[in-house]
């Protein structure tokens, strides 16, 4: 279009109504993406745009977007000619219940929201704004993964990436939501996030898919068996929310941000609550008389905390032991429980990693933990043994020894063995440990304990099974009770169930301005 001449045939200036109009087509153009056809398409897959996204997380008019206007710089292979505002990804800042959250979505209707160049230099510059000003990151990741035009300097912008989650951990909470493919190196970042969430059907993570798959291995299957939301959420533990959809999905992040501080420098929200009552008389029926019957621990938890306020973490992985977010007195907690209605509750390698992980995230932002315990040891077998159950349930004796947060613990029946000491014993720091009259302390059952000590008796007795069972309640009496603990002071107090949640009340209280410092050292070396 030529440019418009005076009188004298000299080229004007564009007016500054001109100027503005030509910003409002750039905002125009910008907001659309790949075109209203691209846009058709998402929505078709069952999936919300990259901005519909955002509109959804966000607070109604908080969102603020930086590089908008941004667009990829290679040349080669006809990229020349196709050039789209934004570059696949809307980065930005806004407010989750009115506290700043710096947040990128990848736009698939752009490239297949593949990352090139500029769109890793859009993200890596919201994280430096998160890591400077001390507030949560959150990733939409919707990707086809590296923009093969721009070859390795694509690449370069997962490693910027990557390099920038890691010095972000522990520092900002850090959270993904999986809301399409990210496959290849593009599953590292949300990797070494705190929390993936992914959602059924339309979202998958894998590093190498399907078609390599079966041409290396001669394995038939699908995306979705091999890295869908159902697959990482109870198999291999990769995710910690499967979400029936997107606005199932976003509206979890809102609720996961509610129990974190903004940074490790401060503390959870506070929410009001009114003192009452705090006695529950049902816990004090709850527990089976039998101490082999399983229960479920979330019923112990549920009446515990605050009303309606648990949030479980990786539920339906590694289901002997539950992890999760409550609020007690309207404080943050983050609850640990073994699970007796699986496998009896024991530890196993799983159930100790998926621990581990999540005590490490609570004491990195400062949430106390708060452990329910129930457990008759390790998971024996030569399975367990060969895969690391040694190094695996160093894990979680290790992140348990290293919290500094307030850290209070209640058994509630079997406590035995090593496994006693790894569940946040007094013996690795923890502040108070509570017992219910009915927990048992001991190295092992008693019914084995009397076999291995009592092992020539009973077998030169004329009855040995009357015998074996005589032993066994003489070492039920002697030491499947709190009270030889008790006495050791290993054990603060043996409680009423029903009081539990008065005594946690009371003792966060007192901790609340608790302070403990590590041995100066540049980091553990936890076995990984």
């Amino acid at each position: 279009m030529p440019k418009p001449k005076d009188n004298k045939g000299l080229y004007t200036l564009p007016s500054n109504q001109e100027k503005y109009r030509l910003l409002e087509r750039k905002n125009a153009e910008a907001l659309l993406g790949g075109g209203e056809s691209r846009i058709e398409s998402q929505h078709k897959k069952g999936k919300l745009t990259a901005r519909e996204r955002l509109h959804m997380l966000l607070d109604e008019g908080s969102f603020q977007e930086i590089g908008k206007f941004v667009m990829h710089r290679c040349k080669d292979f006809g990229l020349d000619k196709q050039h789209f505002l934004g570059d696949g990804v809307v980065t930005g800042y806004g407010t989750v219940d009115g506290r700043l959250v710096y947040v990128f979505s990848q736009d698939f209707t752009v490239f297949g929201g593949s990352l090139s160049e500029t769109h890793a230099e859009k993200i890596v510059k919201l994280m430096d704004l998160s890591l400077k000003n001390g507030a949560p990151l959150i990733g939409l990741n919707d990707s086809g993964g590296a923009r093969i035009q721009e070859g390795v300097v694509s690449l370069g912008g997962y490693a910027d990436i990557f390099y920038r989650n890691t010095l972000a951990s522990g520092v900002v909470p850090q959270i993904s939501a999986v809301m399409g493919p990210c496959a290849g190196g593009a599953v590292y970042s949300p990797a070494i996030t705190d929390f993936i969430l992914m959602v059924e059907k339309t979202s998958y993570m894998f590093v190498t898919g399907p078609n390599v798959v079966k041409t290396v291995t001669h394995e038939e299957v699908s995306a979705e068996e091999l890295g869908g939301a159902t697959t990482h959420s109870t198999k291999s533990g990769v995710t910690h929310f499967a979400c029936s959809n997107e606005v199932e999905c976003l509206k979890r992040i809102r609720e996961l941000l509610s129990y974190m501080p903004q940074n490790c420098e401060e503390q959870s929200p506070h929410y009001p609550y009114q003192q009452q009552d705090e006695s529950r008389p049902a816990l004090d029926e709850f527990m089976p008389e039998n101490p082999n019957q399983p229960y479920d621990m979330r019923e112990i938890i549920e009446q515990v905390v605050d009303e309606g306020s648990f949030l479980e973490v990786h539920q339906g992985f590694a289901d002997n032991i539950v992890v999760g977010f409550a609020r007690l007195a309207g404080k943050s907690l983050g609850i640990v429980g073994n699970q007796p209605a699986f496998l009896a509750g024991v530890l196993d390698i799983d159930a100790s990693t998926k621990a581990a992980r999540f005590v490490r995230f609570c004491d990195s932002f400062n949430i106390p933990l708060l452990v329910f315990e129930d457990v008759p040891g390790f998971l024996p077998g030569t399975d367990q043994e060969w895969q690391g159950i040694i190094t695996n349930g160093a894990k979680l004796l290790y992140a348990f020894c290293e919290a500094t947060v307030p850290r209070v613990t209640v058994i509630t029946r079997k406590a035995y063995g090593g496994a006693y000491d790894v569940m946040n014993s007094k013996h690795i720091g923890a502040d108070l440990n509570y017992a219910w009259p009915m927990a048992e302390i001991a190295v092992m059952g008693a019914k084995g304990a009397s076999e291995i000590i009592f092992k020539k008796e009973i077998a030169e007795a004329e009855d040995p099974q009357k015998a074996l069972n005589e032993k066994v309640e003489e070492y039920t009496q002697k030491f499947a009770n709190p009270y030889r603990a008790a006495h050791r002071g290993f054990i603060d107090e043996v409680i009423l169930p029903r009081n539990t949640r008065s005594k946690l009340i009371q003792a966060f209280n007192m901790l609340k301005n608790k302070v403990d410092k590590l041995p100066r050292k540049k980091h553990g070396n936890i076995p990984l």
